[in-house]
């Protein structure tokens, strides 16, 4: 299943997206893609819908029809630095011997084609497309050979980043992650049965349609059972969260000379098999 939320910022209502790329209405059988909803017995119910008999909304996903983050109500926004290692080469920075942990506050999610804002004083915007992972059952201390079972799906996270806040503004890396707007999530949550090789994934990005980022996931360090596994021993992973993976080559930091976001600029950014987004960049407010 492809599940997602559409309509206006702060309305959405939960919905899948049926075969012939149309909208159906979830309306009847859960209240939001959130929380409960997200539930291994809830996934299995909504598996077994008549999809053809669910309302048909009107409009065209992503044209004129608006498509919120595809998580209502995330609880943690978690996110893993220097997870690819060619990324890591781009950065000069060498590979972790463990998951990096940083935070997107919740506030930063925004729908997969919303605009970004350039936040006051930045100087440093840039772009990374992720993977995310969205967890379904709970859990602390989940051990890797059963951690699949708590995932619900996987979705596009664009990790809009402020390299000077996160780098060089004297704290975590979290300064420059969670600034609003740099969270967009969706177009979809697809269930893993839809995907065939989860750790060889095309990634791609473009910026004003220059090709920046195309890489896979198959150059992750930390796989993603690793991952769930390892964040569920420092917290306990709920329905609803978000863990988005580490990102490829190709971020604004790694360019000669380095390229960052002024305002003005198109990306537009995609994961084989989970969609693409397409953002404006808005300039600084004063």
């Amino acid at each position: 299943m492809k599940l997602l939320r559409y309509g206006p910022a702060g309305q959405e209502k939960p919905g899948l997206l049926d075969g012939q790329g149309r909208v159906r209405d979830l309306s009847a059988h859960i209240p939001d893609i959130a929380g409960q909803a997200l539930l291994p017995d809830s996934l299995r119910h909504l598996a077994t819908l008549d999809v053809d008999s669910l309302p048909l909304v009107a409009g065209v996903p992503q044209k004129d029809l608006r498509l919120g983050a595809c998580v209502g109500a995330i609880g943690k926004f978690i996110c893993i630095g220097l997870n690819y290692a060619d990324h890591a080469a781009e950065t000069g920075a060498a590979i972790p011997p463990e998951p990096v942990i940083f935070n997107k506050w919740t506030s930063a999610v925004v729908g997969p084609d919303d605009d970004i804002q350039i936040p006051r004083g930045s100087t440093h915007t840039d772009w990374e497309v992720e993977l995310g992972v969205v967890i379904g059952k709970g859990g602390s201390y989940i051990s890797q050979d059963r951690a699949l079972e708590h995932v619900a799906g996987y979705c596009v996270v664009n990790d809009v980043s402020e390299r000077e806040f996160q780098l060089h503004r004297a704290g975590t890396w979290d300064k420059g992650k969670g600034c609003d707007t740099f969270g967009p999530t969706g177009p979809w949550l697809v269930t893993p049965d839809e995907l065939d090789d989860i750790d060889n994934l095309h990634m791609w990005l473009d910026v004003d349609g220059k090709r920046y980022q195309d890489g896979s996931s198959a150059t992750m360090v930390y796989k993603i059972p690793h991952l769930v596994s390892y964040c569920s021993q420092f917290m306990s992973l709920q329905p609803g969260d978000v863990i988005s993976t580490g990102t490829p080559p190709g971020v604004g930091m790694g360019q000669t000379p380095p390229v960052y976001l002024k305002g003005g600029e198109v990306l537009r950014l995609g994961i084989a098999g989970l969609g693409v987004q397409t953002q404006r960049v808005r300039g600084a407010s004063q």
